[in-house]
């Protein structure tokens, strides 16, 4: 059986971890890199051992790519995505998939009339610890579900938006919501069901950027449950936690670390003590940095969502959703009212917030 092929565009902070992800994998090489600045492709490529391109394009007319990893500024990524796609190349696609619905469904439309897997590096899904907690719901341990939360408290300073002049930008990046939190509010999405209503406030407090760097919303979901969500780039002096806490009629779990990746309560029966204590003493370490541990297993499932014809654990409509409450969350702020989900009207970030 051959390897599959893959081909990483954009070479910035998370791009290493799709190369290493990649080289760990017995059935995957990685053989072609890209980036606009030509130093920073080639010295990705020597250190990966592939081809080196700065026109993405270029990468895409070879043959002998089976699956694009699009790792660019997030306004990039429909665009790139879809031209992958019409290439007839499988698309892994960075957070948030696009910085726009209209754009999100033009990808996820554009991989299905060209037959090719699409899927949105929510990695986290892929964390022990949410595994276990997504097992433990479907098997209707929490009994009604009640609330939830997802936290986010980290530090981005200045040093880190000065890295490019996109970031914190409401064009390609917008702010601790979309870059930092939507790995946490797909997690809460994902475990709560979908969302009915969303109220928020977000501040842009102490970075110098276009976007938030504080941000609170409360949520109502269809099935009468209630969340809020808190996220911040300005823990001082350094990153702190993520958190995700679902409490349900007959259940609690907790679960924090550095990256969603350690349970700290576990809480379904009147003696739960015992299985608590043995669950917690085989929790993972913290990762070495915020990305976690999941990359290589969203991988590995593109793989076998290729050789399978099925689709990707986090497809495209996957994807979609948490996206989508962000954008809720954004157009609670602009009007200062609940905001009811599905969106009916195209919420552009640039033309709210672009003239601030």
């Amino acid at each position: 059986m051959r390897k599959i092929r893959f081909a990483i565009i954009g070479c910035g902070r998370i791009a290493p971890k799709h190369a290493e992800s990649i080289q760990q994998i017995g059935g995957a090489d990685l053989v072609a890199v890209c980036d606009i600045i030509e130093e920073k492709a080639q010295s990705f490529a020597k250190k990966y051992q592939a081809d080196f391109y700065i026109d993405y394009l270029k990468v895409l007319e070879r043959n002998d790519i089976d699956v694009v990893n699009i790792c660019t500024s997030s306004g990039l990524h429909a665009e790139i995505g879809i031209a992958a796609a019409k290439a007839g190349k499988h698309v892994i696609v960075e957070k948030p998939m696009s910085m726009h619905l209209k754009e999100a469904d033009e990808l996820i439309k554009a991989c299905k009339e060209s037959g090719v897997k699409l899927a949105v590096c929510h990695q986290n899904r892929f964390n022990k610890s949410i595994k276990q907690l997504r097992q433990a719901l479907e098997q209707g341990r929490f009994g009604r579900l009640t609330h939830g939360n997802a936290t986010i408290r980290w530090n981005r300073n200045d040093d880190y938006y000065k890295q490019a002049t996109w970031r914190g930008t409401w064009k390609d990046d917008g702010g601790v919501l979309m870059n930092q939190s939507i790995h946490n509010i797909d997690l809460l999405q994902w475990m709560l069901g979908p969302v009915e209503s969303i109220f928020a406030y977000t501040a842009r407090n102490l970075r110098k950027i276009e976007a938030e760097d504080v941000a609170v919303a409360v949520l109502k979901f269809s099935n009468g449950a209630l969340g809020n969500i808190e996220a911040s780039s300005t823990i001082y002096p350094k990153n702190l936690e993520e958190t995700l806490n679902i409490f349900g009629e007959t259940g609690t779990a907790c679960i924090g670390g550095m990256a969603v990746n350690k349970i700290e309560s576990w809480r379904f029966k009147e003696d739960f003590e015992e299985e608590e204590k043995e669950i917690i003493a085989v929790q993972e370490v913290d990762p070495p940095n915020v990305y976690g541990f999941g990359h290589q297993e969203l991988i590995l499932d593109m793989i076998g969502a290729i050789r399978e014809n099925r689709e990707p654990m986090i497809n495209g409509q996957e994807g979609r959703k948490a996206l989508e409450i962000i954008l809720g969350i954004y157009k609670s702020v602009a009007t200062g009212q609940p905001v009811r989900l599905p969106l009916e009207k195209e919420f552009i970030l640039t033309e709210v917030f672009g003239n601030e």
